[in-house]
């Protein structure tokens, strides 16, 4: 079977490496009391850079400019319009 792919470039295989002996970055304190919410909270490992990004991109992920910009939209029709011209395109074709 042939797989064409030719606007989708293929993805970096994710390596994550932990050290066998890191202990890890904790200062403890003594007047610190557990949270009930650290027992639901997800964890991950604590190198793990990228969960860590991509977790706060979706948290903070905002999708209220889903729709065309009216601007662009006239650009695009200007633009098309000028194409026309300069390859003199005979805009007769489409009226009776």
């Amino acid at each position: 079977m042939f797989k064409a792919n030719l606007f989708k470039l293929n993805r970096n295989k994710r390596y994550n490496y932990t050290p066998r002996y890191y202990q890890g970055k904790t200062i403890e304190n003594l007047y610190d009391f557990d949270s009930k919410f650290n027992k639901y909270r997800e964890t991950y490992n604590e190198n793990d850079l990228a969960k860590q990004w991509q977790d706060a991109r979706l948290e903070n992920r905002n999708r209220s400019n889903r729709s065309f910009n009216p601007t662009l939209l006239v650009a695009i029709a200007v633009l098309t319009l000028i194409f026309l011209f300069i390859i003199d395109f005979d805009l007769s074709i489409f009226s009776t």
